[in-house]
């Protein structure tokens, strides 16, 4: 394969990446999802699930933009490496070089530790009201005062996540090029990366789609909309991008070491995206690096970042070595774009092992449906794996069917408790299609079949003299 050319596995991987997602959205009820994945720069996928303001009804495309939240210390990360390639500053100059009125332990803290999250500078400050929409977010006087306070540990001591010290690599950025942050990373960092579905912060540009946040349905049984359209004010640099996943992806792809184009050097991103402060209290094994989170999963290592913004949950993630970008966006504070990233990772991985499926086995794809659970039938290679839609990991301990003719096979790879060996069988109707599936004992039929059995046979009204299943009387 020529180095610029796709791999024959991308195309299915994402096709079933697609289909998963509009089930876990059905199941899961979400508002919205938008998705982008890139492949050496190149978007290949875009789509978009869902609603932009479920409570009018508007659908939701990939032209919407979401609150991106902390998606915007990359943003700013990279434009400090930008100065830094200009000999404007260095990661070693410290804070109080160019911001005046700090705490003498703040003023201390070096530029490094700003974008490592290593300066010991407290998350939100005093009141962090602004986060759930009871304050506007700190203007400059705001950020001042707090910042004159002393930092909340020593520098340099752990990982320490602090949106106002985000806040304060702004004002760096600021006062070394003599513009306010907004107007230079829209140009330099925003506008030459190509990106023309982003800005740094609210407002947006007149005639701008953008997706509205929800609140979850548990407090009052249903979803509210939340504007999601303020402006984050002083706290920009740290929180207040708004993007399209498209674009993020695009972006991401950029910072990867092994990318062929960028904004930054190789050497400026390999410094941003290396693992330099572990996160001992993960779950899974996370670092930290300057403006990135990184980490591996199932032996595939990442770099990326993740936001959460009142309403909204993000996350895009770049693979390097497989020189992927993938950007999932949701609206809503219960929204599952963390699971739903790992999940299109996974299946990724799947086809990218077992290779594009063989043109063979297309009769053998689609979902299934019996009344336990949806089951799609997914071609990988040469063998087609059961899996379960309704899964944050689809293909997880999934049984695999060996096909031994056009319309059989047998299950070749299953648990202890499912029905390996067992033969498996198409069934098809008059005009020559699948109609059923026959998966060892059990029965697959189209969804639109099953509705109409269940109805058939469970959606009565029972009279009011019926005996209950108990067998006891109401007096």
């Amino acid at each position: 394969m020529h180095m610029t050319d796709t791999p024959e596995w991308l195309a299915p991987s994402l096709d079933y990446v697609s289909r998963w997602l509009e089930y876990q959205m059905r199941v899961l009820e979400q508002p919205g999802c938008t998705i982008a994945v890139t492949y050496r720069g190149k978007l290949k996928l875009e789509h978009a699930i869902g609603f932009a303001d479920q409570g009018l009804s508007i659908p939701l495309t990939p032209r919407h933009r979401f609150r991106v939240a902390s998606h915007s210390k990359s943003f700013t990360a990279a434009g400090l490496m930008r100065l830094r390639e200009q000999g404007r500053v260095t990661l070693e100059d410290r804070t109080g070089q160019y911001v005046s009125g700090l705490h003498p332990k703040i003023a201390s803290a070096t530029i490094a530790q700003l974008l490592s999250h290593t300066a010991g500078i407290f998350r939100d400050g005093m009141d962090a009201n602004y986060w759930v929409d009871r304050a506007p977010f700190p203007d400059e006087a705001e950020l001042d005062r707090d910042l004159a306070l002393p930092p909340a540990i020593e520098a340099g001591l752990r990982l320490k996540y602090s949106n106002h010290g985000f806040a304060l690599a702004g004002r760096v950025i600021e006062a070394v090029t003599g513009e306010s942050w907004v107007d230079w990373i829209g140009r330099e960092i925003v506008a030459k990366a190509g990106l023309t579905e982003t800005t740094p912060d609210a407002p947006l540009p007149d005639g701008a789609p953008f997706a509205r946040g929800h609140s979850s349905r548990t407090l009052l049984g249903r979803r509210l909309v939340v504007p999601g359209d303020q402006s984050t004010n002083a706290f920009a640099p740290a929180t207040g991008f708004v993007a399209t996943a498209g674009d993020l992806a695009k972006f991401f792809a950029q910072l990867s070491p092994e990318a062929e184009t960028s904004i930054l050097t190789a050497a400026s991103r390999r410094e941003m995206t290396r693992a330099q402060w572990r996160d001992p209290h993960a779950t899974l094994e996370t670092s930290y690096g300057l403006g990135m989170i990184s980490g591996t999963l199932d032996g595939w290592e990442w770099f990326g970042h993740g936001g959460g913004f009142l309403g909204y949950i993000t996350r895009t993630v770049v693979v390097p070595k497989q020189h992927l970008a993938i950007s999932v966006l949701t609206n809503a504070v219960d929204g599952s774009a963390h699971p739903w990233l790992d999940g299109a990772l996974r299946i990724m991985k799947a086809f990218a092992t077992g290779g594009a499926p063989s043109a063979h086995l297309a009769d053998w794809a689609g979902r299934w449906w019996s009344v336990w659970a949806a089951v799609d039938l997914v071609p990988i290679g040469q063998k087609v794996f059961v899996a379960l839609p309704g899964l944050l990991d689809p293909l997880a301990k999934t049984a695999e069917i060996e096909v031994n003719g056009t319309d059989e096979g047998r299950i070749a790879e299953a648990g202890a408790f499912g029905s390996y060996g067992e033969p498996v069988r198409l069934i098809r109707n008059d005009a020559g299609k699948v109609s059923t599936v026959r998966l060892g004992a059990g029965t697959l039929v189209p969804e639109d079949v099953l509705a109409a059995e269940l109805q058939a046979r469970y959606d009565l009204q029972r009279p009011e003299t019926a005996t209950p299943i108990n067998g006891s009387e109401r007096g």
